[in-house]
Formats: structure tokens, sequence, C-alpha cells
């Protein structure tokens, strides 16, 4: 089907593709998450990492060990990784790698600016920002008043900066604003890519749509999720929605006027890929909305791997190693708060 592609494929992406078929191979197993399940302390998680990709990382670590610690150092690992890639890659792989980072970008720059709004240190706020989504002018964000502010002291010359000029109005910041303007820039940041991947055709395009669509709807069944019972109206709900995904555009109108989880359930369950999903969620329970999405994006972006020359391994890789470091993080807590019944509640098993 990609006859072409597949011969010219490897000249420029051939040895990065094996890289990440590498790294991957070096992920947790089920027997890594059940030896670490027995853990009865962090120093035991670090002793049985120690024999896995993340043992150079951790090995250094004095006790007592924090999660805290852990997740930084399983972080520092995917980051490493990623400037690795980045430094090897030529276009147009460069920029698809960059794009991966935006979506830490946008979280990036919504906690450091409700951490101002809630007085909290910016230091403070810069050592939890995701090293993927750091830029120069980051710790200025702290200044802004409002979202013009924002936008002209500090966003201009990034590159979420084309993403903003949905967002620009001269209304304060406070925690409503900051979530829309969160979903704003997603929903922008989400099309865009779409549309770059679309652009890269091949099975490249093919897959990470798929992949891409799937993410669209999970955030539009969240904001919808998110919003019911608060001030945001309809049609504001309505804007939010990424304008493509399987949910695009008759799902978008039966969300936009939802008033319960059960009426959200009943709209998305008339499309067959999100039966499976709702159908492991008993009535009124959105509780475990996210483990069941995750769990399914676990399932599409390990698939991936499956097919050969394309980019989608480099996405789902990245995000298949930040589902790690969330098991990793759950476990870790697990233990150190004595909750290990509660183990299995929080752990997405990759494969």
């Amino acid at each position: 089907m990609y006859g072409f592609e597949a011969m010219t494929f490897n000249v420029h992406g051939g040895f990065l593709e094996a890289i990440v078929r590498g790294y991957r191979a070096g992920m947790l197993t089920a027997a890594d998450y059940n030896n670490l399940c027995q853990c009865e302390s962090l120093d035991d998680i670090k002793l049985h990492l120690s024999a896995t990709d993340y043992g150079p990382y951790l090995a250094n670590e004095p006790s007592p060990l924090h999660t805290t610690t852990i997740v930084e150092k399983c972080t520092q690992k995917l980051v490493d990784e990623y400037n690795f890639m980045l430094t090897q890659c030529s276009e147009p792989l460069s920029t698809f790698l960059e794009y991966i980072t935006y979506g830490h970008m946008i979280d990036n720059v919504v906690l450091i600016v409700t951490g101002t709004l809630h007085e909290r240190d910016v230091n403070e706020l810069l050592e939890k920002c995701h090293p993927l989504g750091m830029f120069d002018s980051i710790a200025t964000l702290a200044v802004a008043q409002n979202m013009r502010e924002l936008y002209r002291l500090v966003l201009v010359d990034t590159p979420l900066a084309p993403y903003f000029s949905e967002c620009i109005t001269s209304e304060d910041l406070d925690d409503m604003n900051i979530e829309i303007m969160r979903n704003t820039l997603y929903k922008a940041y989400l099309e865009d890519f779409y549309q770059f991947c679309q652009g890269l055709g091949g099975a490249t395009a093919e897959l990470m749509c798929d992949l891409l669509s799937f993410e669209a709807d999970w955030r539009s069944v969240n904001i919808t999720v998110n919003s019911i019972g608060t001030e945001l109206t309809r049609d504001d709900r309505r804007k939010l929605y990424s304008n493509f995904g399987l949910l695009y555009p008759y799902g978008h109108e039966e969300l936009a006027v939802t008033e319960d989880f059960d009426a959200v359930r009943g709209a998305v369950e008339k499309y067959p890929p999100y039966q499976a999903i709702f159908s492991k969620l008993s009535f009124g329970e959105s509780q475990m909305l996210d483990k069941a999405f995750y769990e399914e994006d676990v399932k599409r972006l390990t698939l991936v791997f499956e097919q050969q020359f394309h980019y989608a391994v480099f996405f789902a890789y990245i995000k298949l190693r930040e589902q790690e470091t969330r098991n990793l993080m759950w476990i870790a807590e697990c233990v150190a708060q004595n909750q290990k019944s509660r183990i299995h509640d929080g752990i997405v098993f990759i494969f």
C-alpha cells in the first residue's frame, strides 16, 4: 500500500525508528509490575527498578526515597531519549517531534498562571513543570494579569503563539477563564497537529489521525463531564470541542446539551469503538472513566508498533513512557501511604 514510502523511509527515518523500537523493548513488563506490586517500601521499588532501564537514573539516589524523586528520574530518562532523537533527526521528523511537546507547554503555562493566581512561589512552580514543555520566557508568565498581557509579554515568541488567537481577551485570569484557555489552546493545537500529520501522508497520516481523533474525542467527553453543573454555557462548551474525530459533528451536538453523566454515556455509546470503554463502567460511575480511556489509549498506541515505516511510533513511544511513569507514581504512592490494596485500581498495564 505504501510501497514507495517504505522504499525511501529508511534513508532518513530508519535509524531512529530502530532506536525507538529498541527503547520500547526496554519498557516494564507484566512480570515487572507484579514484582513492583509486592514491594514493601520505596527502597524495594528502587531495588527492583535497578534491573531495568531506569537503573542508572536511580542508582545514586540516597535513602529515604520519595515518590517525587522516582517520577523525576523516570521523566528525566524520557527527556534524555527525546533529546537524543531530536538531535539525530531531519525534517519533517524534527517538526513532528516538536509538535509532541506542545501539549506539555500548554500544561506548563496553565500551571504557572494558576499557581501565580493562588500566590504560589514561581520557583516552586517551575520545579513542577514538565521538562519537555519548557521554553525560555516561561518564568515571566507570573507577571501577566490578563490573557492579552500573557500573549504580549511571553507567548508571542513561543510555538503556542498561533493557538492564542482564539484566547486573547482582556478578561482577568481566574480559575474558570484559565481552564477555558487550556481547552481552547489544546483544541487549536490538536487541530494543527492533525492537519500537519495529514500533510505527511501515508501510514503516518493514517495512524496519527486515528490516534489524534481518539484524543480529541476523549477531551470532548472530559470537557463535558467536568462542565456539568458549572457556569459554562452550552455554546461555550461546544466551542471547546475539536473540529475532527469520530464524535464530530453529531456527537458534539448531543454532548453540548447533556446535563448528567448517564446522558454523556448515552451520547457516546452510539459510536461502536467507545461502547467497550463505557461497558467497563456501571451507570452513574464517572470516576473510573479516565482509567477506561487510558486503557483504550494504551491499546491503540501499542498497535502502532505492528506497522513499519511511519512516524507514529515516536508519538506512541513517548505516550506509553508517560503512562509507565504514571503507573510507577501510583505504585510508589500506594506503597508510601500503606495502601497496597489499592495498587491495581490505578495501574494501566501496557503490554
